[in-house]
């Protein structure tokens, strides 16, 4: 609790804010928010007011105790998702039960500092998950398109159609348009208010945030989940709860990434692992379906102006206010406002400048990023895509890598052969380095010098001893100059033949 506390101390100093900015970017947010939160519940066959909970819990919380302010955390897709399997076969109290045990995983990820992990993922994976998430973004909001009569979904035809297609229009134009003339208002905000108020005036008739789901409720209450608590328990939930913890924080951790370059500024990756992991824990235990840090709502809180902690705040309570007040008004805001404006997220998420710079890449890089896309756009799994991106990205280095070793050969004044290594000697490389030395050409005494070169892993020390042990086997002598203490160690089988120069060469770890 004390570190919770701590965490939250800095969330109020609201010097230099400009409240005005914040405070629309926040009620923006929460307009955009509501309709995804009540769709994806809907989704996973959850109560509308689950999702809403989830929006102002998540929200909350994580502006407050979160590592990146403007970041904005709700009821995302992306963790429910994984979660649908669960509810249909063990309903939803084993769901709160998981979405804990989820949080607790993301606050011990952050308390032994294991966020800063998300630095090692490439750019391609990166440009491939906004991509990908852009895409799924617009498609989400092509399916707004779709009306459920009798029970069977159909596409808009005729009238309500060409009124659907033509308010998203008016609402992407508005979002175009207004920055032009002033940035004192969000023309997201704007938007969506223009667009209700024609549709209420005139007496449109069109698909309304109503038709969706009803939004208004009380206040969300603590409730202890209602399942066995015993080992089979757990055996049901983790996996699920694992897999959770894994999206959630590749998304949110991402997300601050993405928010740390728009900015300009750094966030603090362990810090919002941990505000996740107790947003998820919250929801829990007050009827939440959980989620994560939200792509599109940040984005939209962004172009709005938003950069500290207080449009969080204000978004998050704006949809408690919704929930408990504004329900009315927020359910007959039509369709077409939200659809537009999230189109133009969407469009905001994708990396053009990937397109731009598709030729000048290495394919290996325009491979990984469109398969991380593809399998963010048809799987929904962004942990699985990012996990196969930064693997393929990381075998491609060192492929890179291990074909970049090479060894420049010379004699002393003494007649012994010298083998110069250029390059890391690690797992990839080792074949390579050992296909240089040609053992029966070699004089008595060969001098392999390190001195260009770093002994990086086991493989690379066991190579050695390999080299060490075909010399000795015709009568040779190979002598190892430059290596540090910790690989001299390593080198048992070496002992007795091995130079090693300690003042020029510095100490390191050699990896496990």
């Amino acid at each position: 609790m004390a570190l919770f506390i701590s965490m939250a101390f800095d969330t109020f100093n609201f010097s230099k804010v400009n409240f005005k900015n914040e405070i629309l970017a926040g009620l923006t947010v929460s307009m955009t928010m509501i309709p995804e939160s009540l769709s994806f519940a809907i989704l996973a066959g959850l109560t509308p007011l689950m999702g809403l909970y989830a929006a102002f819990l998540m929200g909350i919380v994580t502006a407050i105790l979160g590592g990146r302010p403007g970041l904005v955390s709700g009821g995302a897709g992306a963790t429910i998702v994984v979660m649908i399997a669960l509810i249909a076969s063990h309903g939803v109290e084993y769901l709160f039960a998981a979405v804990i045990l989820a949080g607790i995983i993301q606050i011990l990820v952050g308390a032994f500092k294991l966020g800063k992990f998300v630095r090692l993922i490439p750019q391609p994976v990166m440009y491939g998950f906004l991509n990908g998430l852009a895409i799924i973004i617009f498609m989400a909001q092509v399916e707004q398109f779709k009306l459920v009569e009798n029970g069977v979904t159909a596409w808009m035809t005729g009238t309500s159609l060409y009124v659907m297609g033509g308010l998203t229009l008016l609402t992407i134009l508005i979002v175009l348009v207004f920055p032009k003339l002033t940035k004192v208002v969000p023309a997201s905000l704007v938007a969506i208010i223009v667009t209700t108020a024609l549709v209420f005036f005139l007496g449109i008739e069109t698909k309304k945030v109503v038709d969706i789901a009803t939004v208004s409720g009380s206040l969300p209450s603590f409730h202890i989940p209602a399942i066995p608590f015993n080992w089979e328990t757990i055996e049901i939930i983790f996996p699920y709860a694992l897999i959770m913890a894994a999206v959630g924080l590749v998304e949110s951790l991402l997300t601050l990434s993405m928010v740390d370059e728009i900015t300009s500024t750094k966030g603090n990756s362990n810090r919002e692992s941990m505000a996740q992991g107790a947003a998820n824990i919250v929801n829990g235990f007050f009827g939440g379906m959980g989620g994560c840090a939200m792509v599109a709502q940040t984005l939209v809180n962004l172009d709005a102006g938003a950069r500290t902690r207080l449009a969080a705040i204000v978004g998050a309570l704006g949809i408690l206010a919704v929930i408990l007040i504004g329900g009315p008004v927020i359910e007959q805001i039509p369709m077409a406002a939200l659809v537009g404006v999230m189109m133009m997220v969407s469009i905001g998420t994708f990396q053009w400048a990937s397109l731009k710079v598709l030729t000048k890449m290495p394919k290996s890089d325009v491979f990984v990023g469109i398969l991380v896309a593809a399998i963010t756009v048809f799987l929904h799994n962004l942990a699985l895509a990012v996990l196969i991106g930064v693997i393929i990205s990381a075998l491609v280095f060192a492929w890179d890598n291990a074909k970049r070793i090479r060894a420049r050969k010379s004699q002393d004044e003494f007649g012994n052969k010298v083998y110069e290594i250029y390059g890391p000697l690690f797992f990839g490389s080792t074949s390579n380095f050992m296909d240089k030395f040609d053992i029966q050409e070699d004089p008595e005494i060969v001098i392999v010098d390190f001195k260009e070169s770093r002994v990086v892993d086991m493989s690379a020390i066991e190579a050695l001893n390999k080299l060490t042990d075909k010399y000795a086997k015709v009568n040779k002598k190979m002598v190892l100059r430059h290596l540090s203490k910790d690989s001299v160690l390593l080198l048992q089988n070496a002992h007795g033949i091995i130079e090693v120069n300690i003042e020029e060469d510095p100490t390191y770890k050699v990896m496990p």
